[in-house]
């Protein structure tokens, strides 16, 4: 299976057999939705996230059945295109950072000292052993851009929740065959999104929870993905500190700044 392009921004802050039935049994939600409702649904989700700027501290605890993990990262975006991390914590990945420059990426590799740019053919592996990929970090696609969307109904809703189903556009190079996104009605929060593959399969199920507001931003803290072809594996984001749209230094976003220049 071939993994989705989700930016870090969803990490666009990231992350169940059942839901299969949901895609397959989607259907057109009443006319008594307003029109134009799935559009305002998927530009509220498209920019939760998103900023001019921003400066995150981040853990991440990836989940396998045979171990388990936690690192703590400071995370720094620039608009849709760059971005810098660095890990702090356990000492022993402390240093070991990506950049992310629109396409391109490069790890620093602290116990060698060396920066590596990252493949093609190295895109799609795993992000420090989580179910990110170095693809994750580069891609970017917005749901309102990049999809078509409608409004849907599952045979079993639940009270309050949204659902809307999004289908790429034609030429995009997107490998899902739809998403799902489930939103809360009253603040149009996100509460899961559901990726599927072309056949209609469940792929991997983007979980939010713990709302927290960040200075004038309300947002899930906590995000949780769920390889479905990965028993007893999952990959936990939660935002620890946020700030957005503030003044960065641009080295920030710099080869030299992967040495631990700045």
């Amino acid at each position: 299976m071939r993994c989705p392009r989700t930016s870090t921004s969803r990490l666009t802050g990231l992350l169940f057999l059942a839901a299969t039935l949901l895609c397959a049994a989607a259907r057109p939600l009443p006319q008594t939705v307003r029109p134009g409702r799935a559009e305002e649904i998927v530009r509220r989700i498209d920019e939760l996230y998103r900023s001019d700027t921003s400066e995150s501290t981040v853990e991440m605890e990836v989940v396998t059945p045979n171990w388990r993990r936690t690192l703590r990262m400071k995370v720094w975006s620039r608009g849709l295109s760059d971005t810098f991390i660095r890990v702090l914590e356990p000492k022993k990945e402390a240093g070991f950072a990506t950049l992310r420059l629109g396409d391109e990426m490069w790890n620093f590799l602290p116990k060698t000292a060396k920066v590596l740019k990252v493949p093609p053919s190295m895109m799609m592996s795993s992000w420090m052993g989580s179910d990110l990929t170095n693809d994750d970090l580069v891609k970017e696609f917005t749901f309102a851009e990049s999809y078509h969307f409608e409004m849907t109904m599952p045979e079993s809703p639940e009270p309050g929740i949204l659902y809307i189903k999004c289908v790429p556009k034609e030429g995009l190079p997107i490998v899902w065959g739809s998403v799902v996104l489930a939103v809360r009605e009253d603040d149009l929060l996100p509460v899961w999104e559901r990726y599927y593959d072309e056949k209609g399969g469940l792929a991997r199920t983007i979980a939010f929870r713990d709302i927290r507001t960040f200075g004038r931003r309300r947002i899930p803290s906590t995000m949780e993905l769920v390889p479905e072809a990965k028993a007893g594996q999952k990959t936990v984001l939660r935002y620890l500190e946020a700030a957005f749209d503030l003044a960065l230094p641009a080295d920030i976003f710099s080869l030299r700044n992967l040495h631990g220049g700045l």
